[in-house]
């Protein structure tokens, strides 16, 4: 039997209707919050219930699609209608653009009702769990008032990463609320925190590293700790080395106070000297004010001091008077080893500070000159510092009547160590024939980029001995990674120079090795020459 033309055309168009149903594609996700990072509350929780309506149509409701097939079934009779009677009707309005999609959640873009499937792993599908309102069973608002952040998660990811959420959901006194205030860690630590317990994924960055510490110690999380203070120790320089120190005494991280008190003993007059020296406790000022193996002078610590005291009046609100820094620094001034000054630096620095009493001035003048010297409150013995240790490369020196001549041309040779070592300087032979002067300059590099130099003078006895010259502060050498230090010497007479020279030289506990230099135009190599010493701190 042949149908009617109209219903055919109906069947048509229901059919190419539910073709484009099928077709359109899922919609993209937002780039929006969620690309960002910033939390969206309601993000996990819209997508669940569109997928259960579309899968689920309530009783008596048409599906959606059948909907959409009886419209277009009406308008396509409307316009056979129109083509048979009555003069042309004016075209539709165009349909309103449709609603943008809902944005995504924080971490992840569910576009399909089955997204377990594409994600094979238990890791992977617990990753996109993380920062995401599906199936979320507990909210964290996380940091101080007015910067706090709204944090979905699951208690039994949280519970089976960190005996501390462990007790804190399922223990004798579990928690039963459903939103958990947390004001003492910082949101960017937090989330850190947690992305490693949905995925073991590490992110740290030099900002956020020790708020991270923080949390991973409040919540017993020791891999993230751990990671944490690797971290530290890589990035660790004399311009922070003040600040980690306190914040590894209050971690209780022993290993990263030994290396923090490894670069401030060797660099102490550039750690003395940095911003984050000032941003230290009053406890942590005591006990590197009381250090013995400060290897710089105590006019340099007294005037850091002086510094760290200003600083602790501005955040007290005080105005920085000489009576008011004496106040904030309190027993800790008597702290500073002043009478080991030279009476040159006393007099120019301590005594015009107005910080000492004209008591205390007095008593200190007297005793740098009187034989009678009076009793000061002040520490008497100068520190010890470090003492320097050589690494000698040449098993004997001799010299030639033809050589070792300079005319400003480059030794150089290239070195590694297999610990972290401080090179403050080297070791260079001298004149050959009699008392000598040279001008000296000294290069220490690392991939052709500076890290230290120094241009001066010294003067040479004729011996073979080595004769020492030191960089403006010691240089922070990492293991085994090379380095070249590089000499350019300036003076007329003849030089000992270094011969059958070793690739591997024991110092104490650090093994150096050598090799030759590019840099080098004078002739200097492994097997003899110039640069018969470095000199480091270790």
């Amino acid at each position: 039997m042949l149908l009617p033309l109209a219903c055919l055309h109906g069947r048509v168009a229901q059919c190419l209707t539910a073709l484009l149903v099928l077709a359109e594609p899922p919609p993209r996700p937002r780039r929006g919050a969620a690309a960002r990072g910033k939390p969206s509350p309601h993000t996990a929780a819209a997508l669940p219930v569109k997928m259960a309506a579309e899968l689920y149509p309530p009783a008596g409701a048409a599906p959606a699609a059948a909907t959409d097939i009886a419209n277009s079934n009406a308008a396509a009779a409307a316009a056979a209608a129109a083509g048979r009677k009555g003069p042309p009707r004016a075209p539709p309005p165009a349909p309103p653009p449709p609603a943008p999609a809902p944005p995504a959640p924080d971490n992840n873009n569910l576009e399909s009702p089955n997204w377990q499937s594409f994600h094979p792993t238990l890791r992977e599908r617990n990753a996109l769990m993380f920062n995401n309102e599906l199936m979320a069973d507990v909210r964290f608002v996380v940091g101080p008032p007015g910067a706090a952040r709204r944090v979905p998660a699951h208690k039994y990811v949280l519970a089976v990463g960190s005996s501390v959420f462990y007790a804190m959901f399922y223990g004798d006194l579990a928690e039963v609320k459903s939103e958990i205030h947390i004001p003492d860690v910082e949101p960017a630590a937090f989330l850190i925190l947690l992305k490693y317990m949905y995925s073991d994924e590490i992110d740290l960055e030099a900002d956020t590293v020790l708020a991270t510490l923080y949390a991973a110690k409040k919540y017993i999380v020791p891999a993230l700790a751990k990671a944490c203070v690797t971290f530290l120790e890589t990035s660790l320089e004399a311009k922070n080395a003040c600040v980690l120190l306190s914040q590894s005494r209050l971690f209780e991280e022993p290993e990263l106070t030994q290396r923090c008190w490894e670069v401030i003993d060797a660099q102490a007059e550039m750690a003395l000297r940095s911003e984050g020296f000032c941003e230290i406790d009053w406890q942590t000022l005591e006990i590197i004010v009381t250090r013995e193996a400060l290897n710089t002078k105590e006019a340099v610590v007294f005037e850091a001091v002086l510094s760290w005291a200003e600083a602790e009046c501005k955040r007290q609100g005080l105005p920085a008077t000489p009576r008011n820094k004496r106040r904030v620094l309190g027993p800790a001034l008597y702290l500073v080893r002043i009478p080991t000054m030279t009476l040159e630096e006393f007099a120019n620095g301590a005594a015009q500070s107005d910080v000492l009493t004209l008591e205390e001035t007095h008593s200190i003048f007297l005793w740098y000159t009187a034989a009678n010297k009076p009793i000061l409150a002040f520490p008497l013995t100068k520190r010890k510092g470090l003492a320097p240790q050589r690494c000698h490369r040449f098993q004997s020196s001799a010299y030639r009547s033809n050589q070792w001549r300079y005319r400003g041309r480059c030794d150089s040779i290239q070195f590694a160590v297999d610990r972290r070592v401080f090179v403050a300087g080297l070791g260079l032979y001298g004149s050959s024939s009699g008392k000598a002067e040279y001008g000296v300059k000294i290069e220490l590099k690392r991939l052709g980029a500076v890290l230290a130099q120094n241009l001066t003078r010294f003067v040479s006895d004729g011996s073979s001995s080595t004769f020492s010259v030191w960089f403006e502060h010691p240089v922070q050498v990492e293991q085994d990674t090379f380095y070249t230090a590089s000499a350019v010497l300036d003076g007329s007479e003849l030089s000992y120079f270094g011969q059958e020279g070793m690739t591997e030289v024991q110092c104490g506990k650090a093994t150096f090795q050598f090799q030759c230099s590019s840099d080098s135009t004078n002739g200097t190599g492994v097997q003899g020459g110039q640069i018969p010493e470095l000199i480091f701190y270790a």
